[in-house]
């Protein structure tokens, strides 16, 4: 009876061996997994390649908008008259600022050109009209810019979690293979402790970099709004002293009238 039931165990554990050929690849923990990790690996992979194709294309698009913002500003202040800086620029790729800039002369000029009666309501309204028009402007952008921030907040958020999912289910995975084999060798244990450790180490590769870049972009486009903002004021600025010479004209050639 004892020489016929013993060699059971030893046939289980042969078996499970023969499963478990020790190989603990990438490749080989995500073919020999469970179809739910297996779909909980590539949904990690995926948000990973987008996250990173988010962060290549916000580093250039922020570097780019710097340049052109500092070249645009060296034309503004260069003392070239705004009309012809705003014809000049109308020909060129828009960016925010020239976007920008462009909404506010386009107000000016249509308010302007609209021939209010009264002098004092010209000036009241021609300064709030032009910086609604450039605030309205500067939010549109702003939000065209911070395309893909979202997608980078869920999944810096949400992919550890995704990651603890599957490394609950190798987990299981390897008690019910426990359970079936009677055995607790490495050979029975390793797969499904290995599938669980590979999918949190997905979870974490696309979170940290996700995290690191969401609070990254986030201070460089606030530095980039403040920049907009802050040629809105300048701009409005100019356009309050150029109203106040020219009332300051328009009074002294009617005292001389008189």
């Amino acid at each position: 009876m004892n020489g016929t039931a013993a060699p059971a165990p030893a046939v289980d554990s042969i078996a499970a061996g023969q499963n478990f050929d020790g190989d603990l690849s990438v490749i080989a923990l995500f073919m020999h997994a469970d179809i739910i990790v297996k779909a909980v690996a590539v949904i990690l992979v995926f948000a990973s390649v987008w996250c990173w194709a988010i962060v290549f294309e916000k580093k250039a698009t922020i570097g780019k908008l710097n340049r052109r913002a500092a070249k645009f500003e060296d034309a503004f202040w260069s003392g070239e008259p705004l009309d012809k800086l705003y014809q000049r620029i109308k020909k060129s790729p828009h960016d925010p600022m020239l976007k920008v800039f462009s909404a506010g002369m386009e107000e000016w000029q249509n308010t302007v050109s609209g021939g209010v009666p009264d002098r004092d309501n010209l000036q009241a309204s021609l300064r709030q009209r032009v910086e609604r028009a450039m605030s309205v402007a500067i939010v549109r952008e702003m939000a065209r810019l911070e395309r893909g921030m979202t997608f980078l907040a869920t999944v810096g958020s949400t992919a550890p979690f995704i990651g603890l999912f599957g490394t609950v289910w190798g987990i299981m995975n390897s008690f019910n293979s426990i359970a079936h084999s009677n055995n607790t060798s490495l050979a029975v244990v390793a797969p499904g402790i290995s599938e669980a450790l590979f999918v949190t180490a997905l979870g974490l590769v696309a979170a940290i970099p996700a995290v690191i870049a969401y609070n990254g972009f986030s201070s460089k486009l606030q530095r980039y709004a403040g920049r907009l903002d802050a040629f809105l004021n300048e701009f409005s600025a100019i356009l309050s002293r150029h109203l106040e010479s020219q009332d300051s004209n328009g009074s002294r050639s009617s005292k001389k009238v008189a």
